[in-house]
């Protein structure tokens, strides 16, 4: 039986993420890149064992490295310079398993460093996508896509490269670079001062470069998430693009972000390249002055043959050490950018929370009481004192114009947004205090605008109750008169394209509406989900809704007095609140607001100008 990834990390939906300690969305920049970048020490802890055999196997690694210009110094002081045949191969064999035991040690630091690696970074993508769908509408109505999809992607996958090899040989360099200008120093002091002292310019460069270095970091991974919603813009939007011939102006567009995304990359590269280059010369210039100082020293038998050789070994051994400090620390700063970015995601304040009750038997009662909302940063409320009560078993149309805020209530009922003011009581409990697996079982939305994935259309109709059977799937598809998905392909195991555009609009409204209607809610929304269907459709799908309503609440956003007459009452929706209630009927024949907008000469769009 195969294990699934969220079998191996639990319910990441309903758990917090294993940062340390909650903090606003800037707070990780007050604390500093480096601070973000240790919060995510929680994700490595089941991984401990591991990364300290990790640790041990690479100081062994580095150890053997620093081993064998010892046993060169023995092999040419020695049985070389004895002509000791027997010593030589007794020298040459150990330094042939020390070889041997180095390639060892190297494949299993590699091994287990992935495996730990990859299991904290893939512990940090669940949380952080888990995290993406606790966030309530406005966060991600504030968020361009392409910014949430590159911190997924490549923040991550950068954190994980430092994780599994920077972090690691930060340590290990520094380590080696100090033993090992301890080993130079006691072989011949004189050169051994030479190359302490040439550490020093090292670091002050280092130092000197990381501001840099970090703003321009930064700069290229927000620039990168730019690009990437650009592609995802003109992907999803290639219909409209073309409709209207806009393909150069988008592409006018990409090309202006990606131009942008190649010259701060240039910038970078020319830090980076100046960086490395004085990085290089250093140790260069070192060894020039090592060899110069060695030579004369050796021609004066001041050090003999074998520990020159062995000196100039192991502080070419530095070379790589030293120079490597430039990308590991490149390496460093992007990283720490990268958890700087992942945590203003984990960061965002999540306002819709888990309430402490359940309803197991709820009879479908819907009351907005004094009910007001306002999107953040608005200057005033959408909705505003906001009054209506739904009886079990009721439907209630909402009719009014654009911009009236219909769909902004709708999506109050399943909290996919909470109030600012007043509430919403399901059977007379805040729906703020149900659970809300438990508030999104009792009430089943279908929107204007539907959505489908990128899967078979089972699983797409199946989303909000996969155990639905096949029977009560075809009974789904009847009502909606969505036989069509019989004719795809595969049947229902026909994989949709992305969005559903493989379908037509009302075709991909119909399915929506067969999802909502498959889960069997008390409460039922239908956000104006008839609005792509043609006439004759319309009919067959309005006569069976009639059926589907009898004894569940229905909230139904109407603006054909076809769909109004599916309601017992209806509720007209004026400037955010509710200004008339009644049948069709009564409203036709007293609000004349009512009537105009049923009429067929009702101009919405000059009605709100």
């Amino acid at each position: 039986m195969s294990t699934s990834v969220g079998d191996l990390y639990g319910d990441a939906l309903e758990r917090p993420p294993l940062l340390a300690a909650r903090r606003g969305p800037r707070a990780t920049r007050r604390l500093g890149a480096f601070a973000s970048l240790w919060r995510f020490r929680t994700y490595l802890r089941p991984y401990a064992s591991r990364f300290v055999i990790m640790f041990v196997v690479a100081l062994l690694g580095t150890g053997v490295g620093i081993v064998t210009p010892l046993i060169t110094r023995a092999l040419i002081d020695g049985p070389i310079a004895r002509s000791d045949r027997p010593g030589l191969y007794a020298l040459g064999a150990l330094a042939l398993a020390v070889g041997i035991v180095d390639a060892v040690l190297t494949f299993i630091r590699r091994w287990i460093v992935s495996v730990g690696t990859l299991g904290a970074e893939t512990g940090i993508r669940l949380d952080l996508y888990a995290k993406l769908q606790r966030l309530a509408l406005g966060f991600h109505g504030r968020w361009e896509s392409g910014q949430l999809l590159s911190r997924v992607m490549n923040d991550l996958s950068t954190m994980r490269r430092f994780l599994g090899f920077g972090m690691l040989f930060i340590v290990l360099n520094i380590l080696q670079i100090t033993v090992v200008t301890i080993l130079l120093v006691s072989m011949y002091w004189p050169m051994g001062v030479v190359v302490a002292l040439s550490t020093v310019p090292i670091v002050v460069v280092c130092l000197l470069n990381e501001r840099v270095y970090t703003r321009l970091s930064r700069r290229i991974q927000d620039q990168t998430g730019d690009v990437a919603s650009s592609v995802e813009e003109s992907v999803q939007g290639f219909r409209v693009v073309k409709a209207f011939g806009r393909g150069r102006h988008m592409f006018a567009q990409f090309d202006d972000r990606a131009t942008r995304l190649r010259a701060t990359a240039l910038d970078r590269v020319r830090n980076v390249s100046k960086f490395w280059t004085f990085l290089e010369v250093i140790p260069t210039l070192t060894l020039i002055v090592v060899l110069a100082i060695g030579a004369l020293a050796a021609a004066q038998d001041q050090l003999t043959l074998g520990t020159l050789v062995a000196f100039i070994t192991l502080m070419l051994s530095l070379i790589w050490p030293i120079a490597a400090l430039g990308f590991l620390l490149s390496m460093t700063q992007d990283a720490m950018t990268a958890a700087d970015r992942v945590c203003e995601i984990l960061d965002a304040d999540e306002t819709i929370t888990d309430g402490p009750e359940r309803l197991d038997a709820p009879r479908g009662e819907l009351r907005f009481e004094d009910v007001s909302y306002r999107f953040d940063d608005a200057d005033a409320d959408v909705l505003a004192h906001l009054n209506l009560t739904v009886a079990p078993g009721e439907t209630v149309a909402l009719v009014g114009g654009t911009g009236s805020g219909k769909s902004t209530l709708t999506a109050l009922v399943a909290r996919l947004a909470d109030v600012t003011g007043g509430r919403i009581t399901i059977d007379g409990v805040d729906v703020r205090d149900l659970q809300l697996a438990n508030l999104r079982s009792i009430v089943a939305t279908a929107f204007e605008d539907p959505t489908l994935f990128s899967m078979s259309a089972r699983e797409n109709l199946t989303l909000g109750r996969p155990d639905a059977t096949d029977a009560e799937i075809a009974e789904a598809v009847e009502v909606v008169q969505a036989q069509f998905v019989h004719d795809l392909p595969w049947g229902l195991d026909t994989r949709l394209g992305e969005q559903g555009m493989s379908l037509s609009g009302g075709q991909r409204q119909r399915l929506a509406l067969a999802r909502a209607i498959l889960t069997r809610p008390r409460i039922l929304v239908l956000d104006d989900t008839l609005s792509a269907l043609d006439i004759h459709t319309e009919a067959l799908v309005e006569e069976a809704l009639r059926r589907v309503l009898v004894g569940v609440t229905g909230i139904v956003v109407a603006h054909r007095a076809s769909t109004v007459l599916l309601a017992d009452r209806v509720a007209l929706l004026e400037s955010g609140t509710i200004t008339h209630v009644g049948t069709h009927a009564e409203l036709l024949a007293t609000v004349p607001e009512y009537r105009e907008l049923l009429s067929a000469d009702f101009d919405a769009e000059a009605e709100m100008a």
